[in-house]
């Protein structure tokens, strides 16, 4: 990949720091008051995915019939990062019911397959969870209350857990405030990926506290909800592999270090893979109609000269590494809800109203949004289908959509 021009770390920190951040904030608590308007357009052209092919199996599938969505089975195992022609395809707008299904796994570690007889994977995705307000346990409620209805295997985390700069260690009294007590009613694990925010700065995603990042990290091992094994790191369960990249350290390279390596990694292991489904989450959108827009053309920060702020390397990284060869991404940085028309061979969906809303402002083609609503994608992989459900802060189902492979 193309990176940005290597100038000197220590004058642009200096920069950053001497000009602050307009980014998304983090300090806006409670509910919006604006009007809430949800859109849906299905008008363009035929959704386009990716064309994976056989299955790949990992532990655990929820059958749907358990209270909390929790799984039978030893949750998935992931395989932290540093360590190890599109298709047409017929979309329909459904509402999923609770569909009974059981899956014989077989649970292995490292770089072995785990081979599994059933196709059927369940997960809740959300993002810019990190403010700890009256929105973010509405969400984490109406999450315990679907997945009791349709099963969970886990939950996904976007980025931006912690606003406003992140954390200053595992102690720091925000994993309470802002994680362990709004999930404490959760029962499946939480797999998190890093944000801007997360890296500190006031959200510019570079901080001189260079160990925020790792922080998040290390918690792993000090909560039975928290998963981030590494910054970027993938896992297999059934027939679909995942993977939770870090576009923070992509988008500021190389201040936060080179983002080679991770795309190395991305390419190799999506080369390897057999799954029928390839999921990606992150936290930086490739396709937005939020107001930080797309990745190329992401809003200034008050004219700070970064070389960095348009997302310029996150466009090339998308459309080098995930565009044609991971199925769907899912993103958080807008704090929206939107289903994009499919783009360069991949499913896009940003689920970052977490914890907070904001407005609609992008043009991109789109099967469904929603300005200035909390909420969550609930999601399910059954054999070749893919469907997700978007909820609102209170459970109430907003769109639903099914394509297959």
């Amino acid at each position: 990949m193309k990176m940005v021009s290597r100038i000197a770390r220590g004058t642009m920190l200096a920069a950053v720091f001497a000009g602050g951040c307009s980014d998304d904030g983090g300090t806006g608590a409670g509910t919006q008051s604006v009007e809430t308007t949800a859109q849906s357009s299905d008008s363009t052209a035929a959704t386009q995915t990716p064309d994976p092919t056989m299955v790949t199996g990992g532990p655990g599938s929820s059958d749907g019939t358990q209270s909390g969505g929790q799984t039978n089975t030893t949750e998935p195992d992931p395989t932290a990062g540093p360590t190890s022609d599109p298709t047409s395809s017929t979309t329909t707008a459904t509402t999923p019911g609770t569909t009974t299904s059981t899956t014989s796994t077989t649970s292995t570690t490292g770089e072995e397959t785990t081979e599994g007889t059933g196709g059927l994977v369940r997960f809740v995705v959300l993002g810019d969870v990190g403010e700890g307000n009256e929105d973010q346990y509405q969400v984490a409620d109406a999450i315990i209350a679907v997945c009791e209805q349709r099963g969970c295997d886990w939950a996904m985390l976007t980025g931006d857990n912690f606003y406003d700069s992140g954390v200053e260690g595992v102690d720091d009294p925000q994993w309470q405030e802002k994680f362990e007590l709004p999930y404490m009613g959760i029962t499946f694990p939480i797999y998190a990926v890093l944000g801007n925010h997360d890296y500190g700065g006031g959200g510019i995603g570079v901080d001189f506290d260079t160990n925020k990042s790792d922080y998040q990290v290390e918690y792993t091992q000090h909560s039975e909800l928290w998963r981030m094994p590494d910054k970027y790191y993938s896992w297999k369960q059934a027939h679909a592999e995942f993977w939770g990249l870090d576009t923070n350290q992509v988008m500021t390279d190389p201040f936060n270090g080179s983002a080679d390596p991770q795309q190395n990694w991305l390419d190799q292991t999506l080369a390897a893979s057999t799954a029928t489904w390839k999921i990606g989450f992150g936290h930086h959108p490739y396709l937005s109609n939020g107001d930080h827009g797309n990745a190329g053309d992401y809003e200034d920060l008050e004219g700070i000269p970064l070389p960095f702020v348009a997302g310029d390397s996150v466009k090339e990284f998308m459309e080098e590494s995930v565009c044609g060869k991971i199925d769907v991404y899912i993103c958080g940085h807008d704090h929206t809800m939107q289903w994009l028309q499919a783009a360069c061979g991949t499913e896009f969906i940003v689920a970052g109203a977490g914890s907070k809303a904001n407005t609609i402002e992008g043009s991109n083609p789109f099967h469904f949004q929603i300005a200035e609503m909390e909420g969550f994608t609930w999601v399910e992989l059954n054999d070749n289908s893919f469907t997700g459900v978007i909820f609102d802060k209170n459970g109430n189902e907003l769109y639903s959509r099914t394509f297959n492979k």
